[in-house]
């Protein structure tokens, strides 16, 4: 007798037709991977892949990347300029150059009445470099403004500060190969299965070659905790309590690297003395770990030969996100782990290109890591673009997040928004909305015109995206690709580089400062700005980026001729002892006392409100909502909640619930799962009206990113269970 099929049937896949692969690099995280597209006999994109020979993901995909081709397609594409006098009324289709004309005369306008700064410009982690430079130019080289920022401050911010503060520059010093080297791995509030697939992918591979211990720190049992070896479930935002106890532990008992910290570090007796009052046992009753775990895991990261840690915005978005990144930086200083294969303190990017806009948009000061309060570094830029170094602020202006309050005031009258969407990203939603009625002008710069911003628009310039345009973006690892123009931006709209140029000629029409159009010219001009810096990318252009599949910063004129091939793999920075960027190039240790200043649950909100990402969608889901093969997945709003607590609450599986803060409330649907603790709930971010009408807009002294992830709320049944759906829907309407 035979048992099962005696015949197997082949998988077949579908023969989509594809005459023609383009190449390019994806749009959706910042982990860079080589993707072609596939191309029809009509020209249409019907296919996406991973390119083999890219060292970055080797071939594969996450599901964002498998569909990204049906982006070009997708609906809601801003296609015609808009315009209208006041924004409660109707659009009317206008042209270029009467949206540009307005655009240009209201800025002026606004800042000949109320100042040069009551103008403001917010962009984007989405755009390509040579647009960001371009923009940075724009903004600081001619419109004056010194309120200028990136959405990047959400979600990296914390980390560009803490680098800053313990290297003296931004810059990860890591790279994806670390993975390959390292004895022992610690991820701070990093998801990277749902977060950075493929990175998880590339970390998941060297593990089992390895079999280093990984051990994740979050408050919930994420993909990656529950792949962990220890999971340690923090309470919420007291991960520098935490470092502090292990940094303890560490110094008690002799394992860190004298000779390492005496030739590369100052600072060890005040950490010392800061660190002294963290004993693991009084840690233990703040921080939820108790002593002996965190004395293991303090060992065991001590004494491997190599250790390595990253993390994402479970570290970046709190009230402590940049000391939460120095302690990290401490723990790795401590131990001799900066420089070395497998060792690092590597922070993982959000977006497809924050690094671009870190390195090169001038948003937190000049390009290449310069700052405003260098007069060598004004002095140098203003050379390089014909202007006059008094023309820039003499230091940096408003944080994007400190930019809503200040229209609130009415400190600030007028708004450009790139490629954002403060109404979906930007917490307590209900105060961003009444702040932007407040603008007496506000253009809005987007490929899609359903962006809920743009609501309170009065001109809307449509623009293209990701691979319908021309330039390069830098990934987690400082690795810069290609991205090659596949489509045509759709009728009328154009690329923002497009865009910008135009409105330079509106505000350069003595024609001083030089504004290429050629992305490729724009790379070269920036390479000439960088030798000699830290991110030198003199020795790099568009041909060499696309052919090697991406290289890593820095990569000189001089290595290029020198006949010095760029290395396939991984390349990392401080490998030379005291080559950071403070002045006398050491890296700084830094006490890090512990300030509670989180809102916390009590009676009234007794739940813990987590925020985060889902694998299948893209932030605020203007992207993936409208992709049927990213979207069925996750259609609806819906929190983890713990099955106890859903059973006190009288909840079931499926049951539309109201989560309640001290700000608004959110209608979502229950889904009881163990991953959360029962006084806990986690809610994906992505959901327009949803996650960010509750969370907490308290911000980070440093870096001004807000605490995300420290909010409390409480959880009502509600009874109608029709209404609440029907609520739901109306709730992600435009």
């Amino acid at each position: 007798m035979l048992f099962g099929r005696t015949k197997k049937n082949p998988i077949k896949i579908a023969d989509k037709g594809i005459k023609e692969w383009k190449y390019a690099a994806c749009g959706y995280c910042s982990t860079g991977c080589s993707i072609e597209v596939g191309f029809n006999a009509e020209g249409k994109p019907v296919s996406s892949r991973g390119v083999a020979d890219a060292d970055v993901n080797r071939g594969k995909l996450c599901l964002k990347g498998i569909f990204e081709h049906e982006l070009f397609d997708s609906a809601g594409r801003g296609t015609v300029p808009l315009m209208r006098e006041h924004w409660h009324q109707k659009w009317q289709k206008s042209d270029w150059d009467t949206a540009l004309d307005k655009t240009h005369d209201e800025i002026r306008r606004i800042q000949e009445k109320y100042g040069r700064d009551s103008f403001a410009i917010i962009s984007t982690g989405q755009m390509l470099t040579e647009e960001f430079y371009t923009l940075g130019k724009l903004t600081r080289g001619l419109i004056g403004t010194n309120n200028y920022d990136g959405n990047t401050t959400l979600c990296m911010a914390s980390a560009v500060s803490g680098y800053k503060r313990s290297f003296g520059s931004d810059g990860p010093p890591g790279c994806y190969e670390d993975f390959e080297h390292t004895d022992c791995l610690i991820a701070w509030g990093s998801n990277l299965p749902e977060q950075h697939p493929i990175i998880y992918w590339r970390m998941k591979e060297a593990q089992e070659k390895r079999n280093f211990p990984l051990i994740v720190i979050d408050p919930r049992v994420t993909m990656l905790a529950q792949n962990a070896h220890m999971h340690l479930a923090i309470t919420p935002g007291t991960d520098v309590v935490l470092q502090n106890a292990m940094m303890y532990v560490i110094l008690d008992e002799g394992l860190e690297d004298k000779e390492y910290i005496e030739a590369n570090t100052n600072g060890l007796e005040a950490l010392r003395a800061e660190v002294a009052n963290y004993n693991p046992v009084t840690a233990q009753k703040i921080c939820g770990i108790d002593e002996d775990t965190i004395r293991n895991v303090a060992r065991l990261f001590a004494k491997a030969p190599a250790a390595m840690q990253i993390w994402t915005m479970g570290i970046n978005q709190s009230t402590h996100g940049s000391d939460g990144v120095v302690g990290i930086n401490n723990l790795a200083l401590l131990t001799g782990n900066i420089g070395k294969p497998g060792g690092t303190s590597l922070s993982i990017t959000g977006q497809c290109n924050a690094m671009g806009t870190r390195e090169w948009s001038s948003c937190s000061g000049l390009p290449n890591h310069r700052v405003l309060e260098s007069a060598q570094d004004r002095e140098d830029v203003a050379k390089f673009w014909n202007i006059d170094p008094e023309f820039f602020p003499k230091k940096r202006g408003m944080f994007q997040t400190d930019i809503y309050a200040a229209i609130e005031t009415g400190e600030i009258k007028g708004l450009w928004l790139i490629a954002t969407n403060p109404l979906s990203s930007l917490p307590n939603t209900a105060r961003i909305r009444k702040a932007m009625e407040k603008l007496e002008f506000c253009v809005v710069q987007d490929c899609y015109q359903d962006s809920e911003s743009n609501q309170y628009a009065h001109v809307f310039l449509p623009a293209g995206t990701w691979a319908e345009k021309d330039g390069v973006m830098t990934n987690t690892e400082r690795r810069i690709s290609r991205i090659t123009p596949l489509m045509k931006a759709p009728a009328e709209s154009k690329p923002d580089l497009w865009i910008f140029n135009r409105m330079a000629e509106r505000f350069n029409k003595e024609g001083k400062v030089n504004f290429p159009e050629k992305a490729g010219d724009i790379f070269l001009e920036m390479g000439e700005l960088s030798v000699g810096r830290l991110a030198d990318i003199s020795g790099m252009d568009h041909e060499m980026l696309e052919q090697k599949r991406g290289v890593q910063w820095p990569y000189s004129a001089k290595q290029k001729e020198a006949g010095e091939e760029p290395p396939k793999g991984g390349k990392r920075l401080y490998t030379e002892t005291a080559t950071f960027r403070h002045a006398d190039g050491k890296a700084k240790l830094i006490p890090l006392p512990f300030i509670d200043n989180n809102e916390v649950p009590d009676d009234k909100f007794p739940f813990w409100l987590n925020t985060g990402r889902l694998i299948e969608h893209w932030h605020g889901r203007t992207k993936t909502g409208k992709i049927g093969n990213n979207n069925k997945y996750s259609p609806i709003p819906f929190i983890e909640i713990n099955p106890d607590a859903a059973v006190e609450l009288g909840i079931q599986r499926g049951d539309y619930v109201r989560l309640v803060s001290r700000r608004a409330d959110a209608v979502v649907m229950a889904t009881p799962t163990q991953r959360v603790a029962k006084n806990m709930v986690f809610l994906p971010f992505h959901f327009h009206d949803c996650a960010n009408r509750l969370t907490l807009g308290l911000l980070d002294p440093h870096s001004r990113q807000p605490a995300y992830k420290q909010n409390a709320v409480r959880i009502e049944r509600i009874k109608d269970q029709k209404a609440a759906a029907k609520l739901s829907m109306e709730m992600r309407k435009f």
